[in-house]
């Protein structure tokens, strides 16, 4: 079996990634990450997913590949250039609403245990405001954050602050954990309590 040989993608991730390779962008979500964010979200019939870091869309077309017609994606980004790729590829999807704000201060207008996927992407909800981006967990839903391998794009300073986060979310009794040396580094937390 080779994990690597997806054959199934989003229609519009080939033109996506066009888009983000023009734009330079380099922090986009990988295949097999995104190949697991459309289980999820297939496991979610109605689900409501909240996904922190649009980038220029490509978890976000992960995401509404596995998604049902009732189901529905909030995704947030703080930087237009980039969302508005996501926007112009995605945006005619009823299913999903785009937000360009500060992930942080979205975090604070959310009510607390209302998402069945949280997915991460971003420094906010995963470095900084941690807590209140699992508080978004509901009972059964997943909290689900990539990058925890040494990656290129990495500042100087951040292998600690990765250890610290995984430490953490190991400890959060309320969730049960996995960690998977598999993809940039997975960490799958499903609320328990």
């Amino acid at each position: 079996m080779n994990d690597g040989d997806i054959r199934r993608v989003p229609a519009a991730l080939a033109a996506i990634l066009e888009d983000t390779g023009r734009l330079g962008f380099t922090m986009a979500s990988e295949p097999k990450t995104g190949s697991l964010l459309r289980s999820f979200a297939a496991a979610k019939p109605g689900g409501r997913f909240l996904e922190l870091g649009t980038g220029t869309g490509v978890g976000t077309a992960w995401l509404l590949d596995g998604m049902d017609a009732t189901s529905r994606l909030d995704s947030v980004d703080n930087e237009s250039k980039v969302q508005d790729v996501a926007r112009h590829h995605l945006g005619r999807d009823p299913r999903v609403t785009f937000h360009c704000t500060d992930g942080a201060a979205f975090l604070a207008r959310q009510p607390s245990r209302q998402f069945d996927l949280v997915y991460a992407d971003a420094w906010p909800g995963k470095f900084d405001h941690l807590g209140p981006a699992l508080d978004l967990v509901a009972p059964g839903g997943i909290y689900f954050i990539d990058d925890l391998l040494p990656q290129p794009n990495w500042p100087e300073g951040h292998a600690p602050k990765v250890e610290a986060l995984v430490r953490d979310l190991d400890n959060r009794k309320e969730f049960a954990a996995t960690r998977l040396a598999w993809a940039s580094g997975l960490m799958i937390l499903v609320r328990v309590s």
